[in-house]
């Protein structure tokens, strides 16, 4: 059974009664995930077993870490933000408070409802066949109302996309003078998502209206009908005074069960909401009888043999056709060619981000697809275009690479990657804070912060997409030397634009439209005349 059909079952109840002991039986015989809603926490039954109580947002966002890159092309961060704050707020606000008052006064309404069929069974059966009518044109606006609460939710998301976007682009947006323009398009998002609002909230007040005049109209018929019985002499006034206290508990009763029905009905939206996200299956996964790894030593050993790929969100256009690329353990490969070509895609199928639609992508002889994505990716370290750094210390930010590494190893890493002397050029040293993104280091600080991180990984395989493309020219050169040392006994793959950081390259292999042009040492194609000499012919020629 898949995960998008398992049921759902609610379990509610205070501390220490019993809630994960049911889960667990249960979950032993039925194929259920288990939710038990206690306050604002929410119990899950990840694994069977070893289930422990994990916070909603909590099991949302791991859930979303572990989507492969393809999820993101479609998904908006700030869209996967709002749900994380907004719905889970929504949600906790509901189980909190409203999901307490709804059960308070069902017990309240089923005991004063139970006591007026025993007091006056004949009148409350005509009551209670009216009440089944209310209910149904009930359902049919409540289902209303929760699609335009998803809708409200949607267009909150929107505004967060925007905001999220933005915020991260503040150089550019003020650069560009387009303050005022992205000022306009977020008000233009937050003005539909008030207009969705509005409509939310008035059809809610329909619903609300209408079952409170529907409730109270039912049980002013069963008093009219009790006033008649005593004017008849069918019933004393005591019996009437008693049903009027049982009528009034039970009307307001089912005044605030309705209000709480219309939060349960936007508190369903954003459920439906983060829902999408705990069933969002990534179509990279382990699998389930993962191969080992064989032992390296001196480097992997790569295979791609007829790899075809097309990104999901270009299907028309194929990223890789048919290339076939042995590489030696411990050799050192430069992947170049124009933009387009394909280098960065090799690297994503290395690390499976993707998987290739025709094809086999091999790593010491295993195909990645049989290989555990923990152990995959243990194996492989990199260096990307874009450095990334995260709002931690210089310290942590490296250790990424092997969180267990004492401090000597960051320390040796930030050396050998000529980071370590502006690192205690800054205020605190190791200790700094680097900013969000990095924003109090230069562009090639944190380049170096970023080879530190792969270098204190110690991986057999090395991936360097441009990897000193923001060093200055003495950086560059120093960054170079440790990289070189760094090369020794593992195999490298560098894709570079500037030809003159891949002259020493065991092989250098050349790509245009997803295919291999040709490949070769530095001066072999430079003798050729092909593309790689043209490309060589503009850089040099310029310099």
């Amino acid at each position: 059974m898949s995960d998008a059909t398992l049921p759902w079952i609610g379990l509610a109840g205070p501390t220490a009664s019993g809630k994960t002991a049911l889960a667990l039986r249960v979950a032993k015989v039925l194929p259920v995930e288990i939710i038990s809603v206690d306050s604002a926490l929410v119990y899950r039954g990840m694994d069977i077993g070893t289930a422990k109580p994990i916070d909603l947002r909590n099991a949302v966002y791991a859930h979303v870490v572990k989507q492969s890159p393809a999820f993101f092309e479609t998904t908006a961060t700030g869209e996967v933000l709002s749900r994380l704050t907004t719905d889970t707020t929504l949600v906790q606000t509901v189980v909190g408070s409203s999901l307490s008052m709804g059960l308070r006064n069902v017990v309240m309404g089923v005991g004063a409802l139970g006591l007026l069929i025993a007091t006056n069974p004949y009148v409350m059966t005509q009551v209670l066949g009216i009440l089944v009518l209310v209910v149904m044109p009930a359902l049919i606006f409540g289902r209303r109302v929760r699609k335009l609460s998803r809708a409200s939710q949607d267009r909150v998301a929107d505004t967060s996309a925007i905001a999220a976007e933005v915020l991260n682009a503040i150089p550019v947006v003020q650069s560009y003078t387009q303050e005022g323009r992205e000022a306009t398009r977020f008000d233009g998002a937050t003005e539909a998502a008030f207009d969705t609002a509005r409509k939310r909230t008035r059809l809610r007040a329909v619903l609300v209206a209408f079952i409170i005049t529907a409730t109270f109209g039912a049980l002013l018929w069963g008093l009219y009908q009790g006033t008649q019985a005593v004017l008849k002499g069918e019933i004393t006034p005591g019996h009437l005074g008693q049903t009027v206290l049982y009528v009034i508990t039970l009307a307001g009763s089912v005044a605030v069960l309705s209000e709480v029905y219309g939060d349960l009905l936007r508190a369903a939206g954003a459920t439906e909401r983060l829902m999408e996200l705990l069933h969002a299956q990534s179509p990279v996964t382990s699998p389930q009888q993962p191969q080992p790894l064989p032992a390296t030593q001196g480097g992997s050993a790569l295979s791609l043999q007829g790899v075809s790929f097309h990104y999901p969100s270009r299907p028309d256009q194929a990223a890789l056709q048919g290339l076939t690329l042995e590489v030696r353990p411990g050799e050192t490969v430069a992947l170049v060619g124009p933009s387009g070509a394909g280098k960065t895609t090799v690297f994503q199928l290395l690390l499976r981000f993707y998987d290739v639609a025709a094809g086999r992508v091999l790593l010491d002889g295993v195909d990645v697809r049989e290989v555990d994505l923990q152990a995959l990716r243990g194996r492989i370290g990199i260096v990307p275009q874009d450095s990334v750094i995260f709002s931690t210390s210089a310290m942590e930010n490296i250790r990424y690479g092997r969180p267990e590494a004492t401090d000597a190893e960051v320390i040796a890493a930030a050396q050998a990657a000529y980071a370590h002397d502006f690192i205690m050029a800054l205020p605190g040293g190791y200790d700094s804070f680097l900013g969000e993104r990095g924003v109090r280091l230069s562009g090639g600080q944190r380049q170096r912060i970023s080879i530190a991180r792969a270098m204190l990984k110690n991986p057999p395989l090395l991936l360097l997409d441009e990897a000193t493309s923001a060093l200055d020219a003495e950086s560059e050169r120093m960054v170079q030397a440790a990289l070189e040392s760094a090369m020794k006994d593992r195999t490298t793959l560098v894709i570079a634009h500037r030809l003159a950081t891949v002259q020493r390259a065991d092989r250098i292999v050349v790509l245009e439209g997803g295919q291999i042009q040709e490949q070769g040492t530095h001066a072999e194609l430079v003798a050729r005349g092909g593309l790689y000499a043209k490309l060589a012919a503009m850089q040099f020629g310029a310099a």
